[in-house]
């Protein structure tokens, strides 16, 4: 195995510390703000292999059965997350219809037409005001042929896309995003929509994911340098929890791995299940039948995981460790930069010491 998996000493971000470090990684957002919800859209330049875990309680995901090793469609061609519970599933079809328009999918045969494979997976964002009296026309379709449209390399955190109208526990909720590189290469970045029943902190404000913080443009990347360790054996497991404010109808983790390796449909999957343990290590309580988290893993094959095959379990041990702690701190982040709203109070308003 080649030195830079085994040097954890070397981690740190990617130069924009966003999942699109990786080559050939695109993300667009789109959000209604009258509405108070929105679209994230992950689209590789090239379809990718991929896999999925669904460790949450009450999912709602497009096209997940799809992506079994056990089945014939090995690649996606791009991965939607989305608010509006059932009603943003939608937003899926709108980035598909605008994939097969540009002749991307999947093709059997002779017929002109292309089958675009687009998983997708929804947060429970209903509750928090805003007009949502759309009748037979919701706005998820709309958004997520915008969010397509708007993919780039650059993108806001925190009220943004998918996260525009969430809430984690009782602060307000986002968009996040990391990657983590050794030596020179991006190995690992992670897109995540942040809705939980969980909180994110302890009571005094300290994340539980504080001490993965990596240093990104000269400064923590979350929270404070000196944050105290987090205190989660003197709290309730509820505390500061939307069930303890009797507010769990708007839950959901929902999110998006990419990494460089040329895994195979089984070692992506692998890498999804230890990637959701990030979930475990930012959110207490996580994976509650409240929550329908769900974390996609898509590998870009730009790199071989190992230098020998019999090395490539060790490599995909490596892999999955940076994908969980790239997870966690991407949570992190999309609190950290989450601005206020009418339903849930930012957290730097909430802890102002914090920053």
């Amino acid at each position: 195995m080649s030195d830079e998996l085994l040097d954890f000493a070397t981690q740190q971000p990617g130069p924009a510390n966003l999942i699109t470090d990786l080559d050939g990684i695109l993300v667009g957002n789109a959000h209604d703000a009258a509405v108070i919800t929105g679209v994230s859209v992950v689209v590789p330049d090239a379809a990718c292999v991929a896999a999925c875990a669904v460790p949450g309680g009450g999912p709602g995901t497009r096209e997940t059965d799809a992506l079994q090793p056990a089945n014939l469609v090995d690649r996606v061609d791009a991965i939607c997350l989305s608010g509006g519970s059932v009603y943003g599933l939608d937003a899926a079809s709108a980035v598909t219809a605008e994939l097969g328009a540009l002749g991307r999918g999947f093709a059997m045969g002779a017929p002109p037409v292309v089958s675009p494979i687009v998983p997708a997976a929804i947060l429970f964002d209903i509750g928090n005001g805003g007009a949502k009296d759309w009748g037979a026309t919701p706005p998820y379709h709309r958004l997520g042929k915008q969010a397509f449209e708007a993919r780039a390399t650059d993108f806001a955190l925190g009220n943004s896309g998918a996260g525009f109208g969430a809430q984690a526990g009782q602060l307000k909720g986002g968009l996040g995003s990391a990657s983590t590189q050794l030596d020179d290469t991006v190995f690992v970045g992670a897109l995540l929509a942040v809705n939980p029943v969980g909180a994110v902190c302890d009571g005094q404000g300290t994340f539980w994911a504080q001490h993965l913080a990596l240093t990104h443009a000269g400064k923590p990347e979350f929270g404070r340098a000196d944050a105290p360790a987090p205190q989660a054996g003197a709290e309730h497991p509820l505390a500061a929890s939307k069930l303890a404010g009797l507010a769990a109808g708007a839950n959901t983790t929902i999110g998006v791995v990419a990494v460089a390796a040329d895994l195979t449909p089984a070692e992506a999957q692998r890498v999804a299940i230890m990637a959701q343990d990030g979930l475990a290590r930012a959110i207490r309580p996580v994976h509650t039948p409240f929550d329908g988290d769900t974390i996609f893993v898509l590998a870009t094959g730009s790199r071989p995981l190992a230098p020998q095959a019999e090395l490539r379990p060790l490599a995909l041990t490596v892999l999955g460790a940076l994908a969980a702690d790239c997870v966690a701190r991407a949570i992190a982040r999309a609190i950290w930069f989450a601005d206020d709203t009418a339903f849930a109070p930012a957290y730097r308003r909430h802890f102002p010491d914090a920053g």
